[in-house]
This record gives structure tokens, C-alpha cells and sequence, in this order.
């Protein structure tokens, strides 16, 4: 479970604890801190034709936030009403049965309820003969 892309509506006030769920995401999948992303992307709730960008910021402990300035293509409620639309891209790993993935995606929907966060989870897998990463280099 690499990355962990977070939406929400730029007018939610709740906050979302991103230490504390990249732990208890890393604890339900198994992964460490250093290879679970958490990204948060900031939408605005109306229809607009593109999503524009202003600023990048990088957080401590991995975890990346990126704010929407003028909206996004869409956010919709007809179906859900939730606080954060959690994506989840994760390797297919024949330990991660459907009864597994979805064990899973029921206990990150419970650690954003221990923080009083309605999610609306999703995973999606890749092969990883082919996933391509080139991370910086250290600069130590």
C-alpha cells in the first residue's frame, strides 16, 4: 500500500490526523512509514473545468498535501455523504485475497472514524512487473 491519496472538500474543518492514520494504515496493510504516502488533496465542491494548482507542500513523516486552488472536476454526494474519499493504490500480492483487501478496507474506514471522519474507501492493485518508481536521490 504505497500510496494513499486522501480527497476532501477544501470547506471540511474536521482535521485528519495524518501521523496517526499513516500508522494505523501501515499496522492493518503491514507496510512501514517510509513506503505508505499519505497525500491529501483539497477540493472545492463545485463543478469547474480543471483542477489548478498553487503550491506543493511537503509535511514531515512522508506525507504530502496538495491544495486545490479554484476546485476540482467534481465532488459528488448523490451516493455518499463522507468527509475524505480514500484511494488506495497497492500491489497484488497473492497474500491480498478479495476477503483480505476488503478485511482491510474496513479497518481504514474505522481508523478514520476513530478521528470522527466519514471515508468512503477504495483500493485498486497494479502488477508489479509493472510498476516503474525513481525516487530523489539522497542528498546525504
Amino acid at each position: 500500500m504505497p500510496l494513499v491519496k486522501l480527497f476532501c472538500k477544501q470547506t471540511l474543518t474536521k482535521p485528519i490526523p495524518l501521523a496517526a492514520l499513516q500508522q494505523k494504515l501501515c499496522n492493518v496493510w503491514g507496510t512501514k512509514p517510509e513506503t505508505t504516502k499519505l497525500m491529501v488533496t483539497r477540493v472545492d465542491g463545485e463543478r469547474v473545468p480543471s483542477l489548478s494548482c498553487n503550491r506543493l507542500v511537503t509535511e514531515i513523516l512522508s506525507f504530502y498535501c496538495l491544495y486545490a486552488v479554484g476546485g476540482a472536476e467534481d465532488w459528488t454526494s448523490e451516493s455518499f455523504d463522507e468527509d475524505v474519499f480514500v484511494d488506495i493504490r497497492s500491489y497484488a500480492k497473492p497474500e491480498r485475497t478479495r476477503e483480505f483487501v476488503l478485511d482491510g478496507l474496513k479497518q481504514v474506514q474505522r481508523a478514520f472514524a476513530d478521528h470522527n471522519l466519514v471515508a468512503n474507501v477504495r483500493c485498486e492493485s497494479y502488477d508489479g512487473e509493472r510498476y516503474w518508481h525513481v525516487p530523489p536521490s539522497s542528498t546525504k
